[in-house]
C-alpha cells in the first residue's frame, strides 16, 4: 500500500469517527433535534427560508426525506410553512421563534463542544485544519488572522 493510500484509508477511518461523533452528540444536544434537522434548520437560518425541494437539491436527499424531516421540525414548532412572496403557489418553509432559539442553542453548545476538544491545539493548527476542511468540502475559506 502506498503512502497516499494509507492517508487516503486513515482520512477515510477519522472521518467516518467523526460523522459518528457527530450524530451521537446531536441528541445529547437536543434530544429532539438530529443531526439532519440541525443542519436542515441551519440551512433555513442562512437562506432566510426556503422551498423543501431546494433543500433536498442543496443536500442531495431525496424529497420524501426532506418531507418527513419538514413535517416533524413543524410539529414540534421549529419551524413554519408560508407563501414564497414571490410565487403564491409556492411554499416556503422558515424557522419560527423558537427553531431560531433552539438553533442558536444547540449551536452554541456544539461550538463549545468543538472549543473543548480543541482547546490545546495552537492557533495555526487551528487555521489549517479549518483551511483543510473548507479545501475538502469545496468552499471558500474564511480570511486568517494574518491576512492570507
Amino acid at each position: 500500500m502506498s503512502a497516499a493510500d494509507r492517508s487516503v484509508e486513515t482520512i477515510h477511518r477519522e472521518m467516518t469517527a467523526f460523522a459518528r461523533r457527530a450524530r451521537a452528540s446531536a441528541g445529547r444536544m437536543h434530544p429532539e433535534l438530529s443531526l439532519v434537522s440541525y443542519t436542515l434548520l441551519g440551512h433555513l437560518e442562512d437562506s432566510g427560508g426556503c422551498r423543501a425541494t431546494d433543500l433536498a437539491a442543496h443536500y442531495a436527499l431525496d424529497k420524501s426525506t426532506v418531507s418527513r424531516q419538514v413535517t416533524a421540525l413543524e410539529r414540534a414548532g421549529l419551524i413554519e410553512r408560508r407563501l414564497d412572496p414571490e410565487d403564491h403557489r409556492v411554499q416556503v418553509v422558515d424557522l419560527t421563534e423558537a427553531g431560531t432559539r433552539i438553533l442558536a442553542e444547540v449551536t452554541e453548545r456544539r461550538r463549545r463542544a468543538i472549543r473543548e476538544r480543541l482547546a490545546d491545539w495552537p492557533e495555526e493548527d487551528l487555521g489549517r485544519f479549518a483551511e483543510y476542511l473548507v479545501r475538502y468540502n469545496g468552499g471558500t475559506p474564511p480570511a486568517r488572522p494574518d491576512g492570507r
